[in-house]
C-alpha cells in the first residue's frame, strides 16, 4: 500500500452482511471530519467484496478516501471466537504485521457513529512508549470477578472498539505473536478486547470518553459507575458529542441508546448502498415515528420509564 502523509489511516473491519453499518460508519467519519481531511480506509474483510460494493463504498467518501480491500479469510483460524463474535473483531490483532508500511494507525468498529474529528484526534495523540490510545470502560461492579480472572486491572480496562495503535512498537516488540497466544484461551469473554487490555495492560494511553461512548455511558443508571473514573462535564461532553458505539443491542435491529442518530446517517446514505443489504422495515418506521414531536415525547417517556423500572428491580 502506498503511504501519503496527508492521510489519516483508519482501518475497519467487517463481514459482508455488515456492510450497511459499515457504510454508515464511513459516512459519519467523513461528515464529522474537516473537508480537507483526507483518509486511507483500510477495509479487513472476512471474505472477498464484490466489485460493485468496493467501488460503491469508494463513490461514497466524495474523493475525500481512498480505499484498499484486504481479505483476511482463513486467517486466525486457530484462536478462540466466541459465538456472539465474528472472526473480523479479531482481525484487529494482526495490524501490526499487516500493514509494516504504518507506525501509527487508527482502529474502528463499525457499530459506531463517529461525532468527533478522527483526523484531528490521530495527528494530535502522541503514543510516545504507550502500545495503544484507546477510552477506559467504567467497569460495573458484575464485571470485575471477569476483569480479575484473566489478569486485568478493573479500573483500567479499555473498550477496544476504537483504537489508537502504536505500531512501530508492536512490531518492535514481536506482539502479533503474543496476541495471538494469548487467543487461543477459551474462558475469554470479549476475546480480542481481553487480549489486549491483558498484553497490553500499563501502556495503554486513556482518551477522553466521548471519543468512544459505550453504551453504559448513556444510561443515568450506570452514571455513578462512570463518575468513578470520569467527571461530570465527561458526562455532559458524551451526551453533545460523544462517538456512539452501540454495544450490545444493535439499532438496526432493536430500539437502543441513541437508535434515532444512527437511522439519521443510514437515511443519508445514498440508495445504492441502502440496495445492498436488507434493514429491518420495523425499526425503520419506528424511526421515522420518533422523527415526529409526539413520536419522540411518547418513545422518550416510555423508554425513561422502563430504565426506572429496571434498574429498581436490579437494586
Amino acid at each position: 500500500m502506498k503511504l501519503l502523509d496527508n492521510e489519516t489511516p483508519l482501518v475497519i473491519a467487517f463481514t459482508p452482511n455488515y456492510f450497511i453499518p459499515a457504510a454508515t460508519c464511513l459516512l459519519s467519519v467523513f461528515e464529522s471530519s474537516a473537508q480537507e481531511e483526507q483518509f486511507h480506509v483500510i477495509c479487513l474483510l472476512s471474505e472477498e467484496l464484490p466489485n460493485r460494493m468496493q467501488q460503491k463504498l469508494q463513490r461514497l467518501s466524495a474523493k475525500r478516501a481512498r480505499f484498499s480491500f484486504v481479505n483476511l479469510q482463513g486467517k486466525l483460524s486457530d484462536i478462540y471466537v466466541d459465538a456472539k463474535y465474528t472472526i473480523a473483531a479479531s482481525y484487529r490483532l494482526l495490524l501490526p504485521d499487516l500493514l509494516p508500511e504504518y507506525d501509527k494507525i487508527m482502529y474502528i468498529d463499525c457499530d459506531v457513529v463517529v461525532r468527533n474529528d478522527l483526523a484531528k484526534l490521530f495527528r494530535s495523540v502522541e503514543l510516545g512508549d504507550h502500545y495503544l490510545a484507546a477510552v477506559f470502560e467504567a467497569t460495573l461492579d458484575f464485571q470485575e470477578k471477569h476483569l480479575k480472572k484473566i489478569g486485568c486491572d478493573p479500573s483500567a480496562y479499555i473498550n477496544s472498539g476504537f483504537l489508537i495503535m502504536n505500531l512501530a512498537l508492536l512490531r518492535q516488540d514481536n506482539m502479533v505473536e503474543q496476541f495471538i497466544e494469548a487467543s487461543k484461551a477459551e474462558y475469554l469473554v470479549f476475546p480480542d478486547q481481553d487480549v489486549l487490555n491483558c498484553v497490553c495492560k500499563n501502556r495503554i494511553l486513556g482518551l477522553p470518553p466521548y471519543n468512544n461512548c459505550i453504551r453504559t455511558f448513556y444510561l443515568p443508571q450506570y452514571k455513578h459507575f462512570f463518575l468513578r473514573r470520569y467527571t461530570e462535564h465527561d458526562w455532559e461532553a458524551i451526551a453533545r458529542h460523544g462517538t456512539i458505539h452501540y454495544t450490545g443491542a444493535k439499532p438496526w435491529n432493536h430500539f437502543t441508546i441513541e437508535f434515532k442518530v444512527w437511522w439519521q446517517y443510514y437515511d443519508r446514505l445514498p440508495k445504492e448502498i441502502k440496495d445492498e443489504g436488507r434493514i429491518s422495515k420495523k425499526m425503520y418506521y419506528l424511526y421515522k415515528f420518533y422523527k415526529t414531536a409526539v413520536g419522540a415525547s411518547l418513545m422518550d417517556g416510555v423508554q425513561s420509564l422502563y430504565r426506572k423500572l429496571k434498574y429498581r428491580k436490579e437494586r
